[in-house]
C-alpha cells in the first residue's frame, strides 16, 4: 500500500475527485456530508493498472481546519494537490503547500479539477511556477472532472508512475504509529487507528504508551482482520483493558526501548528568520500538534521547550505554525533530543556554534563527540544507528596491531554510514544535497527515491478512521545557510566544511560531502573528512582518500568499553590518564589507605556507571578489594621512621607488645599500611616482626640439626612461643619448612 494526502483550498474538489476515483466516501461525519465541506481527515483507497494500491488521505481545505490538515499530511511521503481550473491558486493552495514544503514532502502530482468549467492550462502554469519553487519541485500535472469522469484514466495512470518512486518501507524499523483517531467498539473495547510507516504489528505485542504499557488485542488493515500488519498500512488496534479516555489524537504506539521522549529539543528551522518567531508557537509531528515556547540560539537554530513530552529522534521532521497569524513559520529538523543545559555565559552562543555543525542524520562517532559517553540503548532510542557483529571487518595482523596501539586521535575515529536526503531526484537539489553523478551513490547511501530510516510512506485502513501517521525519521533537507552545511554540501561565504582541517584543505582528504581526486567516492559516503591537522602519513582522516587517489578501507565503527557503554576514543584515553593521576594523588593524602574507594574514583572522573571504572584499569594500576592501587610506592618518611623506633633495641625474632606500639602512634590503620608496603610482617592480629624475619629464620634454622623441635627453634631464634608458634606455621604454609607427624620440622630443600 502506499499513500497520498491531497491538499488544496477550501471547495476545490479534493473529497469529490478521492469519490469519483474509489467509489468510496471520504467524509465520516453527517455534518461533512450535509455542509459539502471537509471538516475532519477522511479516507479511501484503490487499486492501480499495475495491481498496487494507492491511500488517499482527504483533509480539510477550510482555513479553521488547518491543524487537522497538517495532521493528515505530516506522516506521508507524497501529496496530490487540487487546484480547481475555474478559481485557479488560492490563498489555501499556498499554506497547504507551505506546509508540504516545511514537511520536506517530495514526491507530488498536481491535479487541476472542474476542466468542464473552465480551460485548465492557465491553472496548470500558474500552479506549477508555486510548486516548482518548493521541495516538491516539477511535478506532472492532470486535468479532470469528477463530475463528467474525463481525465480520470490519466489520472490513475500518473498515479501508478508517483508511487512507483515512492520510498520503500522498512519492517525491521521500530514501530511508532502516530495515533488519529479513537473510538470504542462494543464487546471489543477501545481501538485506535494510525499509519503504520515502518516495523512490523503483532497480535499480543506489548507497546509502550506514555509512561505504560498496552498489549494488542487484535488487529484490522483495509477492514480485514489480521494476526501481523506489517508497514506501510493503515491499520486498526484493539488495545486490551486501555480506557478511552486515556487516549487521544497525537498519542504514539510506541516499540519499548526504542525511542526516547523528550520535551526539550534543539532544531534546525528552514523558513523564517529565527530571530522573528514569536514566542510561543505549536510543533505539528505526525499526528500531534504540542504548544512550544522558542528560544533562537543561531541564525537558523533554536531549542523548543514543549508543552509535553514526544517520542521524537534525531532527524525527525516537524513543522512549526504560528496559529495566531495563521501562519506556517517554517520546518524543522530535530537535531537533539538531549541538548545539554545552557546554564554558564556563553554556553548558548557555544552551543549554536556546535549546532552549525549538525544536520539532523546522526552518526554513532558524532554523537560520541559530543556526549563523550553514553549507553546504546539510549544512543538507539534517539535515533542513533548502533553497529551489528556485521559491521566488524575481518581481523588483519595490520588491524589486530591498530587495535593494540591504543586509542586512535578523534579525527581518526570510525564514522556511521551516511544518509542521502528524501528521495531528491532534481538536479538542483542534488547538487545542493551534494550527491553523486547522475547513476552512481556515494558508499552507504540508498538511491535517490529510497526511504531513510523511519521515513517509510504512510498507509490507510478501515473505512470510517482518520489519516495520520509516523513523522519520517532521520530525513532532512541539505541546508545552504551561509555558515554551515547541509549534508554532504558545501559552506558557503567562505566556511570551512565540518570535517576538513582547520586552516584549509588537506591535500589527499576531502570535506564533508566531498569528493577524492579524480572523483573517487570517499569510503563512507558523503560525510568525508580529513584529520585535524592534516593529513596522517600513512593513513587517512574521516572517509579521506589515501595517497594517490585510492579509496581506503572503512574502519570499523567504535564498540562498547563495557556492557552497553559507548565512549569517544579521544575522552576514554583521557579518562585513563586522569585515573592514574586521582590514584596517585589519593595515595599522597592517604598514605596509610589501600588504595583508592572505586566509588569515590568513579565520583571523581564523573563517571557514571562503576563498571567503566573497572575498564579503565590497566597494570600497573589493579583493583583489590573495591580499592584501585596504583604501582608499586613506597612507605611514608614518618612511618618508616616509627617502624624503627618500635623495634629499637629488639632481637631479630623479638615483636612488640600492641601498647608499646599504640604508645608510639602505630595503631591499627599504621600497622596495615607498615604492613602493606613491606615494613612489617604480620603473624597474628597482635604479633608484628620486621620485614625479612622469614629469610632470617630459615636461615638460623638451616643450621641446626634436622629435624628439630619447636623448643629448639625457639632457643635458636631468641624468641618466645607467641611468636615463634606461628612463625612455625607461617613457614609451613609457605613450604619452608615440612612439618614431620612427630611434629618435628625440617628445612625444606
Amino acid at each position: 500500500m502506499h499513500v497520498v494526502a491531497t491538499a488544496g483550498h477550501v471547495d476545490h474538489g479534493k473529497s469529490t475527485l478521492v469519490r469519483a476515483l474509489t467509489g468510496m466516501e471520504p467524509d465520516r461525519w453527517a455534518e461533512e456530508r450535509r455542509r459539502g465541506m471537509t471538516i475532519d481527515l477522511g479516507f479511501a483507497w484503490m487499486g492501480l493498472p499495475s495491481g498496487q494500491t494507492v491511500a488517499f488521505v482527504d483533509v480539510p481545505g477550510h482555513e479553521r481546519f488547518v491543524p487537522n490538515m497538517l495532521a493528515g499530511v505530516g506522516p506521508v511521503p507524497a501529496a496530490m494537490i487540487v487546484v480547481a481550473a475555474d478559481e485557479g491558486w488560492m490563498p489555501q493552495s499556498a499554506e497547504h503547500l507551505a506546509a508540504l514544503h516545511a514537511l520536506d514532502v517530495r514526491h507530488g502530482l498536481l491535479v487541476v479539477t472542474r476542466s468542464d468549467l473552465a480551460e485548465p492550462e492557465a491553472a496548470i502554469e500558474l500552479a506549477q511556477a508555486e510548486i516548482a519553487g518548493t521541495s516538491l519541485g516539477k511535478v506532472e500535472a492532470v486535468a479532470v472532472s469528477g463530475v463528467t469522469g474525463a481525465g480520470l484514466d490519466d489520472l490513475r495512470a500518473a498515479l501508478d508512475r508517483l508511487v512507483q518512486r515512492l520510498p520503500a518501507a522498512e519492517p525491521e524499523a521500530p514501530v511508532r504509529l502516530w495515533i488519529d483517531r479513537v473510538f470504542t467498539v462494543k464487546g471489543a473495547g477501545t481501538v485506535v487507528t494510525g499509519t503504520l510507516g515502518a516495523g512490523r504489528l503483532r497480535t499480543g505485542d506489548e507497546l509502550t504508551l506514555g509512561d505504560g504499557t498496552v498489549r494488542v488485542r487484535g488487529l484490522q488493515t483495509m477492514g480485514r482482520q489480521a494476526d501481523e500488519v506489517t508497514a506501510v498500512a493503515r491499520v486498526a488496534v484493539n488495545l486490551r483493558g486501555t480506557p478511552r479516555d486515556d487516549l487521544s489524537r497525537g498519542d504514539a504506539l510506541l516499540t519499548p526501548g526504542r525511542f526516547r521522549f523528550a520535551d526539550l529539543i534543539d532544531v534546525r528551522i528552514d523558513g523564517d528568520p529565527v530571530a522573528g518567531l514569536p514566542a510561543q508557537a505549536t510543533l505539528h509531528v505526525g499526528a500531534a500538534a504540542v504548544p512550544a515556547h522558542i528560544r533562537p540560539l543561531g541564525a537558523d537554530t533554536a531549542r523548543l521547550r514543549l508543552a509535553h513530552p514526544l517520542p521524537l529522534r534525531i532527524g525527525d521532521r516537524a513543522l512549526l505554525r504560528d496559529p495566531g497569524r495563521h501562519h506556517v513559520a517554517g520546518g524543522v529538523t530535530v537535531l537533539d533530543v538531549a541538548p545539554p543545559g545552557l546554564k554558564r555565559r556563553g554556553a548558548a552562543a557555544a552551543r549554536a556554534a556546535q549546532l552549525t555543525t549538525m544536520d539532523g542524520h546522526p552518526s554513532l562517532r558524532s554523537e560520541l563527540t559530543r556526549r563523550l559517553l553514553a549507553r546504546g540503548a539510549d544512543l538507539a532510542a534517539m535515533g542513533v544507528p548502533l553497529p551489528t557483529p556485521a559491521d566488524s571487518p575481518t581481523e588483519t595482523p595490520a588491524t589486530k596491531a591498530s587495535a593494540t596501539a591504543g586509542p586512535a586521535p578523534r579525527g581518526l575515529m570510525p564514522t556511521g554510514p551516511a544518509v542521502t536526503t528524501r528521495g531528491d531526484t532534481t538536479p538542483a537539489r542534488a547538487a545542493r544535497a551534494g550527491t553523486a553523478p547522475a547513476g552512481t551513490a556515494p558508499a552507504g547511501t540508498a538511491p535517490a527515491g529510497t526511504a531513510p530510516a523511519g521515513g517509510a510512506p504512510a498507509g490507510i485502513g478501515p473505512a470510517g478512521t482518520a489519516g495520520g501517521g509516523a513523522a519520517p525519521g532521520g530525513t532532512g533537507r541539505s541546508g545552504t545557510t551561509p555558515g554551515r552545511t547541509g549534508r554532504g554540501g558545501t559552506a558557503l561565504g567562505g566556511a570551512v566544511p565540518a570535517g576538513t582541517a582547520r586552516g584549509g584543505a588537506v591535500p589527499g582528504g576531502t570535506g564533508r560531502g566531498g569528493t577524492a581526486p579524480d572523483g573517487a567516492a570517499p569510503a563512507g559516503g558523503a560525510r568525508g573528512g580529513t584529520p585535524r591537522g592534516g593529513a596522517v602519513p600513512g593513513g587517512t582522516g574521516r572517509g579521506g582518500a589515501a595517497p594517490g587517489g585510492a579509496v581506503p578501507a572503512e574502519p570499523a565503527p567504535p564498540r562498547p568499553v563495557v556492557g552497553d557503554w559507548y565512549v569517544d576514543a579521544e575522552h576514554w584515553a583521557v579518562l585513563g590518564g586522569r585515573l592514574v593521576d586521582e590514584v596517585a594523588a589519593y595515595a599522597k593524602a592517604q598514605p596509610l589507605e589501600p588504595g583508592m574507594p572505586v566509588e569515590a574514583l568513579r565520583h571523581r572522573l564523573g563517571l557514571p556507571d562503576r563498571a567503566l571504572v573497572t575498564a579503565l584499569v590497566k597494570p600497573p594500576v589493579t583493583i583489590r578489594n573495591g580499592r584501585v592501587v596504583g604501582g608499586a610506592s613506597g612507605a611514608p618518611d614518618e612511618l618508616v621512621a616509627l617502624v624503627g623506633k618500635a623495634f629499637d633495641g629488639l632481637g631479630a625474632f623479638a615483636a612488640p607488645e600492641a601498647y608499646d606500639l599504640a604508645a608510639l602512634g602505630l595503631g591499627a590503620r599504621q600497622v596495615a599500611a607498615a604492613e602493606r608496603t613491606g615494613l612489617l610482617l604480620r603473624l597474628t592480629p597482635q604479633v608484628v616482626l620486621r620485614a625479612g624475619a622469614v629469610e632470617e629464620a630459615v636461615r638460623v634454622l638451616a643450621a641446626l640439626p634436622q629435624p628439630f623441635t619447636l623448643s629448639e627453634a625457639r632457643q635458636a631464634l631468641g624468641t618466645t612461643r607467641r611468636v615463634a608458634v606461628p612463625l612455625l606455621e607461617l613457614l609451613d604454609r609457605k613450604g619452608r619448612t615440612r612439618r614431620e607427624p612427630d611434629d618435628r620440622r625440617t628445612i625444606a630443600s
